[in-house]
């Protein structure tokens, strides 16, 4: 066996461990889902910053270095510009209301503001993009664990499924959080370790650039390759109205703590957005000849580093997928329990009966991720597929119920039709592409505001008729 599979066993085992002595603390509802409402500026910042840095800002954004270069920055700097939204003016005002009428879900919130038939039409959109960002999770763990152990990806899936959603239905919300603010140490002292001892090991960041300096735009930070500034359309609002982090700000004890943990979190993401892709050009100088570049950031870890350190930042790497899957696991328990369970089938459920469902759905939904991590070619088609999805159906029907008092239901799920309708017909006819530098996460945004405007316009006009 070797020092980096004995690390990531003992650090999996305690990880279950922790969440199953976690769970003996949630004895109530409010507990699995908002953590009793109590959580501080810290634990807020060590949570979300945990469920924030998982595959899509790890091995996702060191293969989009490795393949394209300085560019992939923006993925997860997207990330950390529209978390400074949520933490200044959209945390905050839905914090209040959400402890004023004791939501839960995203799902109360749409139905507060608008109606049941809106919380349905989220619901069913969040089971089927949540369930793709999960795979994306579990698809790096398969991609650590082959490096590691030499397992097929598949088993890899297979096992990280098995030890996130073990200690996420032990506990829920409550157990997240204090696992994440383990998660986020190793993390934090991985990534700071690794980053100066890779480059070092490849000889200096001039030998970096010479190596890859024949690569067009390489060193570009705009735009190389296909990753690019135009990642904001698709990352930014999702990182403002995602559910599971919402839910996160309803647990935040007062907006004090919202803007505090969020900003923290919001600083550190615009930071950390370059180290990953840097370890990926890092890897396209030392390994050019990958056979994916979702294997560039487990490959350099492993094979280029000592094999203490490289250990280390394993660990950090299986810690940010593991962290990042228990909030995915998180809006998939709470959306099917309060929101379709309590909401459409059984309306007097006890609160027992609710967290039996969210830990029955817990358990479904980490079987369905994993099944679409071993069958899923990449983890950056699957996670652009959330993302795109969450941005174009959620952004406008959440932003405007918070601040246009006359925005109706009926507009709320046109511009929801209106935003999936034009981002899948622009993925479908252009492969991806998108028209005129216009990505299909763009045209989706376009068109949900248009549709926005549409109908506040129709509406406008037909009272001024009467």
């Amino acid at each position: 066996m070797t020092l980096a599979l004995a690390v990531l066993i003992i650090y999996a085992t305690a990880l279950m461990c922790f969440g199953l002595f976690i769970s003996n603390r949630v004895p109530i509802r409010g507990d699995f889902f908002v953590a009793g409402r109590r959580l501080t500026p810290f634990l807020l910042f060590a949570t979300i910053l945990s469920s924030n840095i998982g595959a899509g800002s790890t091995v996702n954004a060191a293969a989009l270095g490795y393949r394209d270069g300085l560019s992939a920055w923006w993925w997860v700097g997207s990330a950390g510009l529209g978390s400074i939204a949520l933490a200044l003016w959209i945390g905050p005002k839905i914090r209040q209301l959400a402890a004023t009428h004791h939501f839960e879900t995203i799902g109360d919130f749409l139905e507060y503001r608008y109606n049941g038939g809106v919380r349905s039409a989220v619901t069913i959109l969040l089971w089927i993009g949540t369930v793709a960002i999960l795979a994306g999770q579990l698809m790096a763990i398969g991609w650590v664990l082959n490096v590691v152990t030499g397992l097929e990806r598949w088993m890899g899936c297979v096992i990280g499924g098995i030890v996130v959603t073990a200690y996420f239905t032990a506990g829920g919300l409550l157990t997240a959080v204090w696992v994440n603010v383990v998660q986020l140490v190793v993390l934090l002292i991985g990534f700071a370790v690794v980053l100066p001892l890779s480059l070092s090991e490849a000889g200096g960041l001039t030998h970096v650039m010479h190596a890859t300096s024949d690569i067009e735009q390489y060193w570009n930070p705009w735009r190389g390759g296909n990753s690019g500034w135009f990642y904001l359309a698709m990352l930014a609002p999702a990182f403002v109205v995602s559910p599971g982090l919402l839910q996160k700000v309803y647990a935040a004890r007062d907006d004090r703590t919202v803007r505090l943990g969020i900003g923290w979190n919001a600083l550190f993401l615009l930071v950390f957005a370059s180290i990953p892709p840097l370890l990926g050009m890092i890897a396209r100088s030392t390994f050019p000849e990958l056979s994916h570049p979702d294997l560039a950031l487990p490959t350099l870890l492993m094979h280029s580093l000592p094999p203490v350190v490289g250990a280390l930042g394993l660990a950090a790497l299986f810690s940010a997928e593991i962290s990042s899957a228990d909030v995915i696991l998180f809006m998939l328990a709470t959306s099917l329990s309060k929101d379709f369970y309590r909401r459409v089938l059984k309306p007097n459920a006890t609160d027992k009966e609710v967290l039996t469902v969210a830990r029955w759905a817990a358990i479904g939904g980490g079987f369905l991720g994993t099944i679409m991590a071993v069958t899923a070619d990449s983890i950056a088609d699957v996670l652009a597929f959330f993302y795109t999805l969450l941005s174009v159906s959620l952004f406008v029907p959440v932003i405007a119920g918070l601040y246009l008092k006359r925005f109706t239901s009926t507009e709320a799920l046109t511009s929801m039709l209106a935003g999936i309708s034009f981002a899948t017909f622009v993925q479908i006819a252009t492969e991806g592409r998108g028209f005129a530098g216009f990505t299909p996460a763009m045209f989706g945004l376009g068109g949900a505001f248009l549709s926005c405007l549409a109908g506040s316009g129709t509406r406008i006009l037909t009272r001024q008729k009467h």
